[in-house]
């Protein structure tokens, strides 16, 4: 007996294409969620029984429109917190001990990871990646450290490097 197929995929055009929906990321063809036009056997042979895409629905349609709409005020909520925290950070001035020399000449070498720390053990959620530094910082003082936060949201905080405390 032979094998019946639940509906052909035929040309749904002129130019020979189906409309189809991708549900992965697919490298020349598109991104995940977009409506793309494809040639029927590339969808038939490859597209639809690898489950990177669907057929290109109203209803399919309309729910990654819903989807993306809430994907896009996630994204908003996101940038507004991330802003609030670049705020914060701006009043913020986080204290580093390292030892020095008598001349202010760290021993070693302050750097973004360093920064990340102390910001994260201050209830700041910035990792090193964030942290923009032009080099090391090697001697005692107050450095304005740039941040780039997530969304594009740039920062800035303060950084006091200052001597170990003698425990004498």
């Amino acid at each position: 007996m032979a094998k019946q197929r639940p509906h052909r995929i035929r040309s749904a055009d002129r130019q020979g294409g189906v409309e189809l929906l991708l549900a992965e990321n697919v490298p020349a063809v598109g991104h995940q969620g977009d409506i793309v036009r494809v040639k029927p056997g590339f969808a038939r042979n490859f597209l639809l029984p690898q489950g990177l895409a669907t057929v290109a629905t109203e209803d399919n349609k309309k729910m990654v429109e819903q989807h993306r709409r809430r994907q896009g005020e996630i994204a908003q909520q996101r940038v507004k917190q991330t802003q609030k925290l670049g705020r914060e950070l701006a009043n913020f001035s986080a204290t580093i001990e390292a030892n020095a020399n008598d001349e202010g000449h760290l021993y070693g070498s302050i750097v973004a990871t360093d920064i990340s720390k102390t910001l994260v053990a201050a209830g700041y959620p910035v990792e090193p990646d964030q942290v923009k530094l032009e080099g090391p910082l090697k001697e005692l003082g107050m450095y304005t450290i740039k941040l780039q936060l997530h969304g594009g949201v740039d920062a800035e905080v303060k950084v006091w490097v200052v001597p170990v405390a003698s425990h004498s």
